[in-house]
């Protein structure tokens, strides 16, 4: 198969050296010694042993952090390590009545419910705020606010 016209036919790939930049020019493939040294039984000297003086060791010391990620409060209860007694715990809840409970008692005196159906938000928990304690010391943990 032929090359297409105005193009140049295949050519060998690039050498190693040519490739890496590395040009070797040994004229003598084994060590030749200086003048005034005296070569050894094997042809040549070797070169002198130096000893260098290793890395002095350092003591290592290895200390553990620990990083608590902060505890995000719902109206659901959390496992958590409470921060009182230190034991892996789930949340107790507490409902209290908050600025969402109010708001919409409010607002059902001003639709005209007066007569006592105002108070349903205070029984409904779903408008009301949550408080977490612990169950094992009844440390407050943390709160969620619904407003």
């Amino acid at each position: 198969m032929s090359a297409p016209s105005g193009f140049p036919g295949p050519s060998a790939p690039p050498s190693y050296e040519e490739t890496t930049g590395i040009h070797v020019n040994n004229s003598h493939p084994y060590p030749v010694p200086e003048p005034g040294q005296r070569p050894n039984s094997k042809g040549a000297n070797p070169p002198p042993y130096v000893v260098q003086p290793g890395p002095t060791p350092n003591p290592v010391t290895v200390q553990t952090v620990y990083v608590q990620q902060p505890v995000v409060f719902y109206d659901r209860p959390v496992q958590m390590c409470c921060p009182s007694c230190n034991k892996m715990i789930v949340t107790h809840l507490s409902y209290t009545s908050g600025a969402l409970t109010w708001l919409s008692c409010g607002g059902l005196c001003l639709l005209g419910c007066v007569a006592g159906c105002c108070l349903i938000p205070f029984c409904i928990d779903a408008l009301r705020d949550v408080d977490h304690f612990c169950p094992n010391c009844k440390a407050f943990v943390g709160s969620y606010k619904r407003l």
